[in-house]
């Protein structure tokens, strides 16, 4: 995986123009630097950038925890256990999971989807948390499934090489961008907490895992 990113790359990761990458860049919005007169970005940079992005969002939009979390679209069903899965064996199944809803149009399309994005850039945001996630047409609403391995998941790289065990994938569709990211600042916010992350690792029961997501009052 590339360290340094074009504009093309982070236009396609944060799901915006490149026009619009291109305005932040110049306004010193977005972390960068020129190459002569072409625009570069580190990749850690980016991610540390979206990160703090998303946190900063949730608590602005959400005004609490418990606001935020309300917004899963989560259920026990969507709940996998896993033991020593590889990265491409836990997102076909989390697909898999997602395209049982009535929200997922094309199996095939979201798989294709969450695949492209990781190729792209790993969604490993740290904390052994991985929040692969996509906006597709074929999606009709945001859904959410979740896999907690018991073992880490060895090739699912990670912003801070902490290994993965706790996976949330997220699909929605491409006109949700204000859904989407209040539910993904709200997957971070909710699992920087260690003791979260302890007892959704430790437990074996789906809805109890359920629980632990969306309910802050904890």
């Amino acid at each position: 995986m590339h360290e340094i990113m074009t504009i093309e790359e982070v236009a396609a990761y944060i799901r915006v123009s490149e026009r619009t990458v291109y305005d932040w860049a110049q306004k010193s919005e977005l972390p960068g630097g020129k190459l002569g007169t072409t625009w570069r970005f580190k990749r850690a940079d980016i991610e540390k950038w979206v990160n703090d992005r998303l946190s900063k969002e949730a608590a602005v939009k959400s005004g609490s925890k418990k606001a935020a979390t309300a917004s899963f679209v989560l259920t026990r069903e969507r709940v996998v256990l896993l033991d020593h899965p590889s990265k491409k064996e836990v997102l076909t199944q989390l697909v898999d999971l997602l395209a049982e809803t009535p929200f997922v149009k094309n199996r095939d399309a979201l798989l294709k989807g969450i695949l492209e994005r990781e190729e792209l850039m790993s969604t490993g945001i740290g904390f052994g948390i991985g929040v692969p996630h996509v906006r597709i047409d074929s999606v009709t609403d945001l859904v959410m499934a979740v896999a907690v391995s018991k073992n880490p998941v060895t090739d699912y790289t990670s912003l801070d090489e902490a290994p993965v065990q706790i996976i949330c994938m997220l699909a929605a569709r491409t006109d949700q961008h204000t859904k989407y990211i209040r539910t993904l600042s709200a997957i971070s916010s909710r699992l920087k907490d260690p003791d979260v992350r302890r007892e959704i690792i430790a437990s074996n029961d789906p809805a109890a895992i359920c629980k632990l997501l969306i309910d802050s009052e904890q």
